[in-house]
Order: C-alpha cells, then structure tokens, then sequence
C-alpha cells in the first residue's frame, strides 16, 4: 500500500457490554475517511472530488497535495487548509477535527491516528473514554428510569387532583348561590333595621339642635342684657347715641370716623333705646362690640419713648460718657433687659369677637341616646355585622371559584405532570445572592445578607422548541434595570429524582438562566445504545 493514500486494516470490534458479544470486520479505506464516504475512495478508479469540480488520479488521494477546492482528496493529511480528518475512535466515538490538527503533535483523536507521522507519544484512550461514557450513560438511564416512574405517579396524582378540584368547583359554585340567597335575605333585614335607627337618630338629633338652640338663646340674652349695662353709662336705663359713639369699634363701615348718624342707624334710627328696644338693635353690634372687661386687659402698658436713655448716676456719667458706652456692656445690659422675668406680658390676649361667639357656641357635647333609640341601633348594628360578615363569604367563594377554575385550566402539561409544581417554590443560594423560583408565578433574587428582594420576571409562558415545548419556561416583565430592558428569566428543565434549582446565570444583562430538574421532564426510556459509537466506522 502507498503511503500517500494510506489504507487502514482495522478490525470492528463490538466491545463486551451487558452481554454483547465480540466480533471483527476488516473495512479497508485511506487514511482519514468515515466509512459513510468509503465508497468514493476505490483505489481502481480515478477519484472525483467530492463538490464535483474535478477529477485525478487516485493515487494523488493523501499526497500531501491540495487538489480539490473542497479539500476532500487529503482527508489524511494537512494539505488542504479547508480538510478534515476523521478519527475512527474505535471503543468509544468518532469525530471529525480540522486537518491542520494532523501530525502538529498534539493527540486530538483518542486512538492516535491523527499523530501518525509526528512522532508524538501518544496513548489511546478511547477504550477508557468508551468505559467513562457507558457509566455515565447507565447512570443517565438510571436517573430517567427512576425520573419517568416519578413522573407516572406525578400524573395519577395530578389526574386525582384534577378530579377532586373538579368536584370541589360544583360544590364550591352550588354552596355560591345558597351565600347569594343569603346575603340578599341580610341586606333586607339590615336595610329594615335600618329605617328605624334612622328615624330615631334623626328625632335625637333634632331634640339635641333644639336643646342647643335654647342655650344659645339664653346666653345671648345674658350676653345682651350685660352689654347693655355696659354701655348704659349714667345708668339710667337707655343707651344713647352719645354712649354708643365711646365704642369706635362699633363703626358700620370702619373708616375710622363714627358719626352720629352712624350711631343713631345702629340704634334704629332713633337717639336711644331702652331695654327691650335694645333687644331689635341687638344684632346690629353684637358682632363688633368689645366689652370694656375685656379693653381693660388690653390696655397697652406705658413704655419709654424710642430714642431716650434710661438716666444714669454722676459716677455712671463720669466713667462713661454717653457716647463712650463699651459696646459690649450695652449689649450685656440688652440681655439682661431680654431676660428680666419682671419685664415679661403675661396678660391674657383679648378676646375677640369671634372667640366670644365660639364661648357662645360651645354647649357641650349630644347627650346619650335614649334606651328605644340605642336598642334601635344596636338591633341594626346587629344586622349590619351579619351582613358584612355574610357578603365577606361570598367574597372568599368567589375568589375560591376563580382560583379554582384558573387551576384547573392551567396548562400544566401534556398529562398536568407539572401541576404538582404550581404554588410550590424552590431555592437556589450562591456566594452572593438566594434565588428563589416559584414555579408558574415568579422568579426572584435577594442578597444573600439582607437588602431588598428584586423581581426576575413573573409567569410568561413555555418556550421550548416546538418538538419539545415543555422543556424551557419564560418568565417575564421583572423589575427594570437601571437604563436598560425589564429582567426575565428563562428557565430550562431538564430530567432528575429531585425537584431542584442546580444553577443560575446571567449571560446577558438582566437576562437570567436557570437550570430546573424535574422529574416530570422525564421521558420513557428507550433501549438505550450503551456500544462503542466507534464500530460504525472502522
């Protein structure tokens, strides 16, 4: 054989495995050919490049020369820069590498063959790898045995559910309709009670306005008959427009000039009034009027002028000038002045109309209720609490039936094998933060030693493949990032014992990644092919 094109004599050997037995095929081909492509590479005929664009003799098949554009006639050589050797692998499996990888000393295939003119010491490792990855293999089908059992009983407990949630809805909805009945039969009997409590509030009230009435009443007579005393000032039974003239206050317009005409309109017109004329004019100065009781304690207290100097002693006059005073001590001496306990007002400000009347106003508080009126209002208090208490239910069946019938419909997965996940929630905690996914509701991210709890994205949708939908779910419209998008979390499940958050990431910003198993992920196992991948191709 030529070593350009260099042929392999190898045998095709079915390893022993779980009772497999052992056999051997010779496959010859050149160097670096998959056995798929065996049947272009005949060494009687001239060979045509695979894309087609030529043909040469064979034996300038592996010559270390690039021929075809598509490099396939130098599948075992660096030659072609767009080549590639294929590595048998027997024992565990075959795959392809760039033929620039050829002799560059360096074992990329586990059975060396890449490395057959480097003289590099390489070791073949493919029937070790085959071993590692049956191993691996038989645990993966171990797990999906155990994980598909799981999933069975997953899906007779969901069916159940469905079942038991079905049968609770209709006696949920019938139970509805007795609280409906009932809340309508309260709402009677309450707005019954009502009427009379009502009525009965009313005469209370109206009894309490008039008590308040008469008291008003009596005091502004007290305060009447009082003022006019007041302003009687000879006493001898009338008020004049001469006394009424002393009180500026009293001036209609307050332009700050009372004339007699103006005094005389007060009084109706006439020069003065005796007691029960008094009374008609009444209301034209009860407003304004200041009682003298009250002018004399806002009297304004005699202080110095401004500008003149308290008067100082001979020996005051002689140490300090009146111009030469040291600033400081005429500061000190304003202290003290601002501090003197003796020079503080302590007089009651004036009352003021406007507080008299408030003094006028104030009667006391309503009286309690009569016994009749307050068994009224107990008796409709009563019907009250059991009605709201009633309507309250009716609310809760409601919210059970929306629940419910959301539940219920949910898609939860070809046989609801999902539906156990639904308000369940599970933790991942890292070096820095604790996530927590609740499945078909949100996912979140908290620090690990304490801060605020930021929203990864709520209940989207599944957004696997189409072949296998179930198998990624989106979350979606979690809190914005500062300048950017709105966080999301896609979440990939894949096939275990355990219901398990075993990873989180963040490829793009504020865009999440979760690894979930589950073993409602978990498929039938087939036979599985635990052989060497590599027979195939030797």
């Amino acid at each position: 054989m030529s070593c350009q094109y260099h042929y392999h004599l190898l045998p095709l050997l079915l390893l022993p495995l779980l009772g497999v037995g052992v056999s051997a095929v010779e496959v010859q081909r050149p160097r670096g050919v998959p056995l798929s492509k065996r049947q272009f590479y005949e060494e009687d005929k001239p060979f045509t490049c695979l894309d087609g664009s030529r043909t040469i003799p064979f034996d300038r098949v592996n010559d270390d020369y690039c021929d075809c554009q598509d490099g396939s006639d130098e599948p075992g050589t660096a030659a072609c820069p767009n080549g590639s050797f294929h590595c048998t692998n027997a024992g565990f499996q075959p795959a392809f590498i760039p033929s620039s990888r050829i002799n560059d000393g360096i074992c990329d295939c586990c059975d060396t063959t890449d490395e057959y003119n480097s003289g590099a010491a390489c070791q073949n490792t493919c029937r070790e790898l085959g071993r590692q990855q049956r191993e691996n293999l038989q645990k993966m089908a171990e797990i999906a045995k155990e994980g598909f059992l799981l999933k069975q009983q997953l899906i007779q407990e969901a069916k159940r559910g469905l079942e038991d949630k079905k049968a609770k809805l209709v006696d949920v909805q019938a139970s509805k309709k007795d609280l409906e009945d009932k809340v309508e039969a309260l709402r009677t009997v309450k707005e019954t009670a009502e009427q009379p409590e009502k009525e009965a509030k009313e005469r209370h009230l109206k009894a309490w306005e008039e008590q308040k009435a008469v008291i008003r009443m009596e005091k502004d007579k007290a305060r009447m008959a009082a003022m006019f005393l007041e302003l009687d000032d000879d006493a001898d039974g009338f008020v004049s427009v001469a006394e009424l003239l002393s009180h500026s206050e009293l001036d209609p317009d307050s332009d700050g000039s009372f004339t007699e005409a103006e005094a005389q309109g007060l009084l109706g017109g006439v020069d003065k009034v005796d007691t029960a004329a008094f009374e008609a004019v009444w209301n034209n100065i009860k407003e304004k009027y200041i009682s003298e009781a009250a002018a004399d304690t806002t009297a304004p207290v005699e202080t110095p002028q401004e500008g003149m100097k308290e008067p100082v002693s001979d020996n005051d006059s002689e140490q300090y000038p009146e111009d030469d005073i040291p600033e400081d001590e005429d500061e000190d001496e304003e202290e003290d002045e601002d501090d003197d306990p003796d020079d503080v007002d302590y007089k009651t400000p004036p009352t003021t109309p406007s507080q008299e009347k408030k003094d006028d106003d104030d009667e006391g508080t309503m009286p309690p209720y009569d016994q009749e009126t307050q068994t009224l209002i107990d008796a409709a208090q009563k019907a009250r609490d059991e009605f709201d208490e009633a309507e309250r239910g009716l609310r809760e069946v409601d919210d059970q039936i929306r629940n419910l019938e959301k539940e219920i419909s949910f898609d939860f997965g070809p046989s609801a094998e999902f539906g156990y996940l639904y308000s369940q929630c599970y933790e991942l905690t890292t070096s820095e933060y604790i996530y927590r996914l609740c499945p078909f509701n949100r996912v979140s991210q908290k620090p690990k030693y304490g801060g605020s709890e930021t929203n990864l994205g709520t209940w989207g949708k599944w957004a696997g493949p189409e072949d296998n939908i179930y198998s990624v779910m989106k979350y979606e419209h979690g809190t914005g990032c500062w300048q950017g998008p709105n966080r999301s979390t896609t979440v990939k499940l894949t096939c275990g014992k355990e219901t398990v958050v075993t990873s989180t990431s963040e490829p793009s910003r504020c865009e999440y990644l979760m690894e979930f198993t589950t073993p409602a992920i978990c498929q039938e196992p087939r036979s599985l092919d635990l052989e060497p991948h590599g027979h195939e191709e030797l």
